[in-house]
């Protein structure tokens, strides 16, 4: 493996000084794939007018194809960060505008490449604010593989496009979770609660491994909902995880959760020890995983 610059006729942002990730990967038998550190796209997903798809200008790797918004990762840089920051400057797509769904990795040793689903939640017109985009088109997923596709972005396409429709929740009884661990939570319930609800925004934010939820892919960023009762009602709401104060019982408002969320066709998943709740939880569609599932995977405190 080598890495060297762009090669003349490849400018790459002309408006700015070149990133250190910005140069070539050259594999042993003489491919190419750009991004010193990775590279990383956007395939954004709108529920109305499809996917949001790049024509690529000619002068590009692959130019005249149609892609995703992508690039070269920047140094330390994650690749949900580099993503959706290619995202702004390719497409024009407003910072807040999506919420990340999951993410597909090829690795190929030397190099990988990172597509990031993501849900359009505020809309937006797409802009071509680089020179390397000929037009930026909303497609519907039926009509994609009808285009000229970039050959990365056509080896992907069927397997992502499979993924489309799944959209998973988990809902975090969250009494039950402190109560599994013997740290003197009960001197302080809503200080408890609010240390877990820390962590859970944190786990969720970096998003889960897909193997822990049965699906392909690599991570995703399931819709958490985190049910509190009693003193742990007064809780500040400061993460991306939404909090649902339980009025009476927290076991009813965790099961009209999943139901809600059932209905909504997504796939749910309850986190809880109770074995009352279980039953319940499992008989309004919902899977179950043990507090302990949970506390595995959570950063600490």
């Amino acid at each position: 493996m080598t890495i060297v610059p762009p090669e003349p006729g490849e400018p790459r942002r002309p408006l700015g000084p070149l990133n250190p990730g910005d140069a070539w990967v050259v594999a042993d038998s003489g491919e190419r794939y750009w991004g010193r550190f990775g590279a990383a796209g956007v395939l954004a997903v709108d529920a109305e007018r499809g996917v949001l798809l790049q024509h690529r200008v000619g002068w590009s790797h692959f130019g005249g194809t149609w892609g995703i918004p992508g690039g070269a990762r920047h140094q330390d840089e994650s690749a949900l960060d580099g993503a959706l920051r290619e995202a702004r400057e390719e497409a024009g797509i407003p910072e807040g505008a999506l919420r990340p769904r999951f993410s597909d990795v090829l690795d190929l040793s030397i190099w990988t490449y990172t597509t990031v689903v993501a849900d359009v939640v505020e809309p937006f017109d797409p802009v071509i604010s680089d020179p390397e985009s000929v037009a930026l088109e909303w497609v519907q997923v039926a009509e994609v593989a009808q285009r000229a596709l970039h050959p990365g972005f056509a080896d992907s396409w069927g397997r992502l496009s499979a993924l489309l429709s799944l959209r998973p929740a988990i809902v975090v009884d969250a009494a039950n979770v402190v109560g599994s661990v013997p740290d003197g939570w009960w001197k302080d319930r809503a200080g408890a609660a609010a240390r877990l609800y820390a962590r859970v925004s944190a786990w969720a934010t970096a998003g889960v491994a897909a193997a822990e939820l049965g699906l392909s892919a690599d991570r995703w960023h399931p819709e958490v909902s985190f049910v509190v009762e009693g003193q742990a009602r007064g809780m500040a709401e400061v993460g991306g995880v939404e909090v649902v104060r339980a009025q009476g019982s927290g076991d009813d408002a965790i099961v009209a959760e999943a139901v809600r969320l059932v209905g909504e066709g997504r796939t749910v998943k309850v986190v809880t020890s109770d074995r009352g709740l279980r039953e319940r939880a499992e008989a309004a569609g919902a899977d179950v995983a043990s507090a302990g599932w949970l506390l595995a995977q959570l950063p600490a405190s």
